[in-house]
């Protein structure tokens, strides 16, 4: 279709270029960081996910991944991120916390079918899409403990209902207003991207890098927090 993914290399390292020139404190991708071939091979789709990552590895400060349901299509999480870790995050951590700059990220894992099991080397359905009750209980124990402002980080997106939302997404979103800590939502997962403010917390859905040829067809964004945490999001090419 209109997937250009033999351009991704140079869109992300226009991408890793841009970030590095303006001082980014640190970067994070939203998931489907990899693809695989019509007949999947796990060997060759590790190649891959290797290869995406070392343009990545180019950005000069911390970088992060959040799982996303194309990234275990032929591999483990295990096997994703040995591959393509997360910067002073512990191995095998696919939902994580940390604090930048007075502001603290959560990254969640909606990567998990209904019966709370991880997505495994396609053994899922891309529509069943679930933040699990031990992820949802972590994050709002770490809500409640947090003294900063949140940004949380997620694939697949939790302002609505429906094949493309995390299923239990009203749970999630209730966590996240009680606190009345989340200034931001970062989503991928619709390519065509899209925003939403629920209750007075706005859910920003980027578009995807992939979709469509020539780079004037990627799609970045750089973040700013102010101290009066306005959320200003700077778009690239086409975000």
């Amino acid at each position: 279709g209109a997937r250009a993914y033999r351009e991704s290399d140079d869109k992300l390292a226009e991408f890793v270029q841009v970030m590095n020139a303006k001082g980014a404190a640190f970067v994070v991708e939203l998931g489907d960081f990899k693809d695989q071939d019509p007949k999947p091979d796990p060997a060759r789709t590790l190649e891959y996910l290797t290869r995406i990552e070392s343009v990545f590895a180019r950005f000069e400060g911390p970088r992060y991944h959040v799982i996303g349901n194309h990234d275990t299509d032929s591999l483990s999480k295990p096997e994703f991120l040995a591959a393509a870790p997360n910067t002073g995050i512990v191995p095998n951590a696919t939902r994580y916390t940390f604090v930048r700059g007075g502001v603290r990220v959560i990254v969640l894992d909606a990567s998990h079918k209904a019966d709370g099991s991880d997505y495994d080397r396609g053994n899922f359905e891309w529509s069943d899409t679930n933040i699990d009750q031990p992820q949802l209980a972590w994050l709002t124990t770490t809500l409640a403990a947090s003294r900063e402002p949140v940004i949380v980080f997620v694939h697949q997106q939790l302002d609505g209902a429906g094949a493309y939302y995390v299923k239990n997404a009203a749970q999630v979103r209730e966590a996240l207003e009680q606190s009345g800590k989340v200034i931001a939502v970062m989503q991928g997962h619709r390519h065509e991207g899209g925003f939403s403010t629920i209750n007075g917390i706005p859910y920003f859905t980027f578009r995807a890098a992939v979709e469509g040829s020539g780079p004037w067809n990627s799609a970045y964004a750089l973040v700013d927090v102010m101290p009066d945490l306005e959320v200003r999001v700077l778009g690239y090419r086409n975000a």
